[in-house]
């Protein structure tokens, strides 16, 4: 199985030693070519009738750069500059008709898995950045506004006695298959919103520990299974843009087998055999979505192709 996830692998050269250069970037957008990647309160356009992403250029909606509260330097794809261009302040968000009829703003998870691979990750990667825009208006130092600088990728603090530099955050968390020979361990959250659906376990990397400690600790919160950590195995990892996360997945054989829920949490959790993987649904579990990390980790483990 190709270690490739959704949402990785964007063709895009980020040109971090662009985004200093004003000439540079005014000469690209400015250019009729540049690609466009338009976000509207966390959702993203798709063509309305295929399966890809509706990326005009400058040429086709000028309206929407003019008009972008945020503006951000992607990178750049045989020859052509890429920037994402919030327009939440906007009631409609097409502001030129052409795109209100090629397209629609939805969840980049509902269509996501369904266009290009490139295209998804470069999708996730604006919507990313100009959700953290939204959400560092003010400087986390002393909370004086900030402004924008590295060509969008970038928010300074205008107090003149703090400057305190602010980076796109991105939070690492742990997802984990935990096995235990022929079985594997799925839990249902109870924020889940697909009635049925199982997936693995995950948690955010707390400060002060590795990321195996992060999985035998979460592990043993959720559902009271023991993992030592050196029995965990990192597989791969997936940005994870629903906000801002990184999700790093890895494979955990764990020392028992008694469940103990944390009920706050968790709905459910159960043992499946490898026989009964087969078929899910018939013992009452939906597996996770296609374009997640989670789905991926399961099959590795059904496949036995869970080491590097």
């Amino acid at each position: 199985m190709p270690k490739r996830l959704w949402y990785t692998g964007a063709p895009l050269d980020r040109l971090s030693h662009r985004r200093k250069d004003p000439n540079w970037l005014a000469e690209r957008l400015a250019n009729p070519e540049t690609v466009l990647v338009p976000v509207w309160r966390n959702q993203n356009l798709a063509h309305a009738e295929d399966d890809r992403a509706l990326l005009p250029t400058v040429a086709e909606a000028r309206e929407l750069l003019d008009a972008g509260k945020h503006i951000s330097l992607l990178g750049i794809k045989e020859g052509r500059a890429y920037f994402a261009v919030d327009v939440s302040h906007h009631e409609n968000p097409y502001l030129n008709p052409l795109l209100e009829a090629q397209g629609a703003f939805d969840d980049l998870r509902k269509f996501g898995p369904s266009i290009d691979q490139h295209e998804g990750a470069i999708l996730a990667h604006a919507r990313g950045l100009m959700y953290w825009h939204a959400r560092h208006q003010h400087c986390g130092v002393c909370g004086s506004p900030t402004t924008v600088s590295e060509a969008g990728n970038q928010r300074d603090c205008v107090n003149p006695d703090c400057k305190a530099p602010h980076f796109p955050r991105t939070d690492p968390a742990v997802i984990m298959l935990v096995y235990k020979g022929d079985y594997c361990l799925l839990g249902r959250n109870k924020n889940f919103p697909i009635p049925g659906m199982y997936s693995t376990l995950a948690g955010f990397v707390e400060p002060g520990e590795s990321l195996e400690e992060a999985v035998a600790r979460e592990v043993l919160e959720e559902v009271g299974v023991t993992v030592r950590p050196d029995n965990v195995h990192y597989w791969a990892s997936q940005p994870w843009p629903f906000p801002a996360s990184l999700m790093l997945g890895f494979h955990a054989e764990s020392e028992d087998m008694e469940i103990v829920l944390q009920e706050d949490e968790m709905e459910d959790a159960k043992w499946l055999h490898r026989l009964q993987m087969d078929d899910p649904e018939s013992h009452g579990v939906k597996f996770p979505r296609r374009d997640s990390i989670a789905y991926r980790l399961i099959q590795a483990w059904m496949n036995n192709e869970m080491r590097i």
